[in-house]
């Protein structure tokens, strides 16, 4: 590690609000649908408002609150479904969908149309536009209830409880029971829920035409998707230019109820860290215990190599955070079986950009957010996104990147099975001191072997249960 910058103490996290960390987060789940980012945040201000017309007791504003911010957590779990079947880019297929008043039989077969073989050959589209309508609405139920179930299972990880999870599972049902998944009608459906439906609609909107627009779309569903009393209640603020406005730069935390402000101590913040790692690897088959197996796999090298505790935390939450820019990476390019051509390789090698820049948006993740950007660096200056060199990579992001390297070859990936340990080391030692830090790969040569076969007799285990 000659010329190498000395490992600075990187300090724990405390009394970090934790409406920073979901807002921050956030952004990665809009990318995810094809949102303009920030759609989360607004949805949440938009929620928060129509909830400010309702009588609800604090505990249930405070569950509302953090259920608008995580609304859309379950959205990696079906987009690989949602690629296959539509031969198109997942988050393109979803961002139209918003637009489309799906009880329209006419506008979801426009929508299909549209959007099934994108970009293919009339033979490819006319195959997958045929897929999608065959699988009908009990297709269209099961990928909602994927993505609902998973966005409750992240909200109770975190420990927001029922009414936050109960919402996330209604977000999208509709007031006639015309909804999904299970088609519950009227009061039936949560309150909170509701409110989600209402507020998320209404964004996805004014980004496209302003507050007009919002409440438009408002009375043009009401009774139909929407409960009247929320609709009534979101129209009355059509001419609130000042309430829309707050829109172009939200601040979440203008609206989070002061009675239950959530503290994301270190103990929360790793349940955080492990529930956006789920959502991250849940976006291919292919990854889908890579975050975890790379932050375990990091920690032992952590260990091995004496770095201190707080140092050991923080590259713990980079690296089970270290690909959630990979959630703006279309299924299409990440479950390509074939080579990428040179403008999909482009869009791959911006990932660790997008990855660095949503963890800045936490102030207290600075540390995190440059470790997690630097996983494909290289000490001779060849990785990327910013083609650093060995004077400018530390410890943490020199065990980070073997970690992932390691992790990635251990596991099945669309164009080839997966290594065992003595091939992975193998390939790996190639790169010792030139691209990959040599002490960090030899420290990889005591950690891999039985992690390796630890990984193997969990996946084993998985798909015996899976059965």
């Amino acid at each position: 590690m000659e010329g190498a910058p000395t490992n600075p103490r990187i300090d724990g996290v405390v009394d970090l609000q934790l409406s920073e960390v979901l807002s921050g987060l956030s952004h990665a789940l809009d990318i995810t649908e094809g949102q303009v980012p920030g759609h989360a945040e607004r949805s949440c201000l938009i929620g928060m408002r129509i909830a400010a017309a309702l009588d609800l007791d604090d505990d249930t504003r405070s569950s509302l609150f953090y259920a608008l911010l995580l609304k859309d957590a379950g959205c990696s779990s079906n987009a690989a479904k949602v690629a296959a079947l539509f031969g198109a880019d997942d988050s393109m297929v979803k961002s139209t969908r918003r637009l489309t008043d799906t009880a329209s039989a006419l506008q979801a077969l426009l929508h299909v149309l549209r959007t099934a073989g994108a970009g293919g050959s009339v033979i490819s589209r006319g195959r997958h536009a045929g897929a999608v309508i065959r699988s009908g609405r009990a297709g269209a139920r099961a990928l909602v209830e994927l993505r609902c179930e998973r966005g409750a299972a992240v909200a109770r990880a975190i420990g927001l409880g029922e009414v936050a999870a109960r919402a996330i599972m209604d977000v999208d049902e509709h007031w006639d029971g015309g909804g999904y998944p299970a088609g519950l009608a009227g009061d039936d459906i949560s309150l909170a829920g509701r409110v989600l439906c209402l507020a998320q609609t209404a964004e996805v909107f004014w980004e496209r035409g302003g507050a007009s627009a919002a409440c438009e779309i408002a009375r043009k569903r009401r009774r139909t998707w929407f409960d009247p009393a929320l609709v009534d209640a979101l129209v009355g603020l059509e001419r609130d230019a000042r309430f829309w406005r707050s829109l172009e730069a939200p601040i979440v935390t203008e609206v989070e109820p002061t009675e239950h402000v959530l503290v994301a101590d270190g103990a929360r913040l790793d349940l955080v860290a492990h529930a956006f790692a789920s959502i991250v690897d849940a976006k291919s088959p292919y990854t889908g215990q890579h975050s975890e197996g790379v932050a375990a796999i990091a920690d032992e090298l952590a260990a091995l190599l004496e770095l201190d505790g707080d140092a050991r935390a923080t590259l713990r939450r980079a690296a089970l955070l270290h690909d959630i820019g990979k959630l703006g990476v279309s299924n299409r390019i990440l479950d390509k079986p074939g080579p990428l051509v040179p403008r999909e390789w482009e869009t791959v090698r911006r990932h660790p950009q997008w990855s660095m820049e949503i963890l800045a948006r936490i102030s207290a993740f600075e540390e995190v957010a440059r470790i997690a950007g630097s996983h494909h660096e290289r000490l001779d200056g060849s990785g990327y996104h910013r083609g650093l060199t060995a004077a400018e990579l530390d410890q943490p992001s020199r065990i980070l990147a073997v970690a992932d390297v390691a992790e990635a070859l251990s596991a099945d990936r669309p164009y080839r099975p997966a290594l065992g340990a003595d091939e992975v080391l193998e390939i790996v030692r190639r790169d010792a001191n030139r691209r990959l830090d040599g002490g960090v790969v030899a420290a990889l040569e005591q950690v891999l072997p039985a992690w390796s076969s630890n990984a193997r007799s969990s996946r084993r285990a998985a798909q015996r249960g899976s059965k």
